[in-house]
């Protein structure tokens, strides 16, 4: 197999409209079902530990087959793999709006996360071919990243609303729509892409796709099961970095975790993830239940933070990308994510918004309006162009785990005191100080890393 000719596209913004929508499809796909969990668990009759897994199975197939999704990117091409992905995605939501029972929402919702799989890593690929590195490239990172770090609370938003006045079915038929007009202009608005040619390493595939699958199962499950997970996972994942280690053409070059730039990036991707999904966790829980918002409620109440994202990212990140490194800028970004999150120790039982809520999720909203173009910046930098899809996957493989593993972690802290509400302010001074912490990890490598963009 050749390379394949990229033909540029004529309009460069309907070209990020489609990346964008498809990003939106992804990220919200983890966020738009948390508000309508009650009326699928009474509609169904669930169980708490049943219903969870709506969420889960989404985030265990999306982590799961994000590095083969990038392998297969630069292998057969972006745009073939990246439409493969959305329309795999919007045939599962499809489903899911039409499940008569239990089983075949959990298996739609399963093959939704395959298929954001396949389209993120493409996506982050077809941008960089899109817009030529410089202020067009930041720009567009901007955009991007706006759109994509403001999409799970925007979708915990749009979940609330929908289900309030049309029932849950309803989210699911919207991510149809959105996910039939990204199809549809897939073809007018990107390029061909990029394939590259080579074999499709099966053992690396399989064994890096299951070890990856069974973290994200054992961090979102408790008990026998968690740790039967972890440890067969801890077992896959060994033998997945042996082989790619031997192999002449691995799934996951691991050569590019040498780069300090994919090193950065990952762990802020980690610890944003970490953080902000711990956060909008936690929300509708003290939210509802202590200050007895509605659901619709307790979705607008969120909305300052997904703003606080869009404006930072969308009209200030991309013009600081130029002047200063994105060592910098995401260490500044974490900092204001974990003192954002760390503000939230203050929510007293009768909290007032303006005082106790609004400032955290503002700060940590500006905090990750500027770490994640950064990361995204960063997580491509000095990586060789037909290896972007799977640098790509690799940095969205460190927000799922961060989004799983993490917030597991946060649960976990949050478990050790008899007073709810003491164990979520002790879960948000361990994501706070560990953004921190992470954030001067990541400073001391700025001077490594050139200014500008990739």
């Amino acid at each position: 197999m050749t390379s394949t000719e990229v033909r540029a596209p004529q309009r460069p913004g309907l070209a990020l409209g489609v990346l964008a929508g498809a990003l939106a499809l992804d990220v919200s796909g983890l966020g738009v079902l948390n508000a309508a969990l009650p009326s699928v668990g009474e509609r169904f009759d669930l169980d708490d530990t049943t219903l969870q897994w709506v969420m889960t199975a989404y985030a265990v197939t999306f982590a799961g087959f994000l590095l083969v999704g990038g392998r297969l990117a630069d292998v057969l091409g972006r745009r073939r793999v990246f439409e493969a992905g959305v329309a795999l995605f919007t045939v599962a939501a499809l489903v899911g709006a039409l499940a008569p029972d239990t089983w075949v929402l959990l298996a739609a919702r399963a093959v939704q996360g395959i298929g954001a799989a396949l389209s993120g890593p493409a996506a982050l690929a077809l941008l960089t071919e899109v817009f030529p590195a410089g202020p067009a490239r930041n720009r567009a990172l901007s955009v991007y990243a706006a759109v994509g770090a403001a999409s799970f609370s925007g979708g915990v938003l749009l979940g609330g609303v929908l289900t309030q006045l049309m029932g849950w079915r309803s989210v699911l038929w919207f991510s149809v729509i959105l996910g039939l007009a990204v199809v549809a202009a897939t073809r007018a608005g990107l390029p061909d892409g990029v394939g590259r040619g080579g074999r499709i390493d099966l053992p690396g595939a399989v064994s890096g796709t299951i070890g990856l699958t069974l973290l994200v199962v054992g961090a979102s499950s408790d008990g026998t099961v968690a740790w039967s997970a972890l440890g067969v996972a801890v077992v896959f994942l060994v033998v997945f970095v042996v082989h790619e280690n031997r192999t002449a053409d691995p799934v996951l070059p691991l050569g590019l975790f040498r780069l300090s730039s994919v090193r950065a990036a990952s762990l802020a991707a980690f610890l944003q993830y970490m953080a902000s999904v711990g956060m909008l966790f936690f929300a509708p829980l003290y939210l509802q239940e202590m200050l007895k918002y509605s659901p619709m409620e307790s979705g607008l109440a969120l909305v300052p933070m997904s703003a606080a994202v869009f404006f930072t990212a969308n009209y200030g990140t991309g013009r600081l990308l130029a002047k200063y490194s994105p060592y910098t800028l995401m260490a500044v970004g974490l900092v204001l994510i974990g003192v954002g999150t760390a503000l939230w120790m203050s929510t007293p039982h009768q909290g007032n918004y303006l005082l106790h809520i609004l400032p955290g999720l503002v700060i940590s909203g500006i905090g990750q309006g500027l770490n994640f173009p950064s990361m995204t910046s960063s997580a491509l930098t000095g990586v060789e162009p037909d290896r972007h899809a799977v640098a790509g996957a690799v940095n969205v493989v460190a927000q799922q785990i961060g989004a799983s593993v993490g917030v597991a972690v946060m649960v976990l802290v949050a478990a050790t005191s008899n007073d709810k509400l003491t164990g979520y302010h002790l879960a948000y001074l361990v994501a706070g100080v560990a953004c921190v912490l992470g954030a001067a990890v990541i400073s001391m490598g700025r001077g490594r890393e050139p200014r500008g963009n990739s």
